[in-house]
């Protein structure tokens, strides 16, 4: 394996330690509506991601970072593409972040009513574009010479909506699950119900939008040519089924980790599909699309940047693993404080 292609993957596996981190808190913010029927609820929905959601966005930072230090021309030509979608991805992280920091700082029902609206929507609104961003790179973007052709409503298409549903959906699961971890009672029981209805959509979703990439895309075309690559698919399906299986017995833990494992599953399937290509072009694919090798920096600066990666991602995954078994135990009504 080359250093490009070693990057090649790690740029694939921040991309999903973010979906499976992020994910989670943008899932509870989705189900604020449903689940955060009074006071006590919604404050228990926020105090269950409050002490790790700005922990958790520091891996789309990476993610970011990593694109444009290891392979320049993708984030150029990547960021100049999805600039609108990337400014309101802004906008909503900004909102998000101020409806849940500053929601309890201001007595008044009606400041604590627009915080909850722009944390479903903020939440919502960066699931949407994450998953449309990302299913218009698998089905291959306007691109020539390295100049995006198209624009913001293009990528609004019927499978870049597909593919923003899948992220939303797989989310709101993602986020039940996590509820499942920290709350009890009532809410607990709400929240294991609405998990095993979201399993099914979730479900159904993933089948739709691998019928509909297959339709779409050549995300399968390595798939074809090398059949033992299909145990990354194989993967996706038994962690899904294990989910099932856990929501049933009640072992919220062992759910999110069946839950997050279908996520890092899907985030592979995709990547290896994409390989060479980083931004597959529908225009002249041969000659436009941007591969990790046309795409990566030099080797020195792939060297380095593979020993700060060696020494500080070890660090951030033990600070997290720390962070999550000290805030995992159930949340308690008389300890709010978002």
């Amino acid at each position: 394996m080359t250093l490009e292609m070693l990057w090649f993957y790690l740029w694939g596996l921040l991309w999903a330690i973010y979906f499976v981190t992020d994910g989670f808190d943008l899932g509870v913010g989705m189900l604020l509506p449903v689940l955060g029927k009074d006071e006590v609820s919604k404050r228990t929905l926020y105090n269950a991601t409050g002490p790790l959601w700005d922990g958790n966005e520091v891996w789309l930072i990476t993610a970011g970072g990593v694109t444009f230090a290891a392979f320049p021309k993708t984030y150029a030509v990547m960021f100049s593409s999805f600039y609108v979608a990337l400014t309101l991805l802004l906008v909503a992280l900004i909102i998000r972040g101020i409806s849940l920091e500053y929601r309890s700082k201001v007595e008044s029902a009606g400041w604590k009513k627009l915080c909850d609206v722009c944390q479903f929507a903020g939440s919502g609104l960066i699931a949407l574009l994450v998953g449309v961003a990302f299913a218009n790179i698998f089905r291959g973007l306007p691109i020539e010479d390295g100049i995006f052709k198209g624009s913001f409503f293009g990528l609004l298409n019927p499978y870049g909506i597909c593919g923003g549903v899948f992220f939303i959906t797989i989310f709101l699961l993602h986020g039940a699950l996590w509820l499942m971890i920290r709350t009890d009672g009532q809410l607990h029981e709400k929240a294991r119900k609405l998990a095993s209805v979201l399993w099914i959509a979730v479900l159904a979703v993933t089948v739709a939008f691998l019928i509909y990439s297959y339709i779409e895309t050549n995300l399968y075309a390595n798939y074809l040519e090398t059949p033992g690559l299909f145990v990354i698919p194989l993967a996706a399906v038994g962690a899904l089924i294990a989910c099932r299986v856990f929501i049933g017995q009640n072992t919220a833990w062992k759910a999110w980790f069946a839950s997050a494992v279908f996520i890092m599953a899907c985030t592979f399937f995709c990547i290896v599909g994409l390989f060479p290509n980083m931004l597959p072009s529908s225009i002249d694919p041969a000659a436009n699309s941007i591969t990790y090798t046309a795409a990566a920096s030099s080797p020195l600066t792939l060297k380095v940047m593979l020993g700060v990666v060696l020494l500080f991602i070890p660090l951030v995954l033990i600070y997290q693993i720390w962070a999550y078994t000290l805030f995992s135990k159930k949340v308690e009504t008389e300890q709010l404080i978002y």
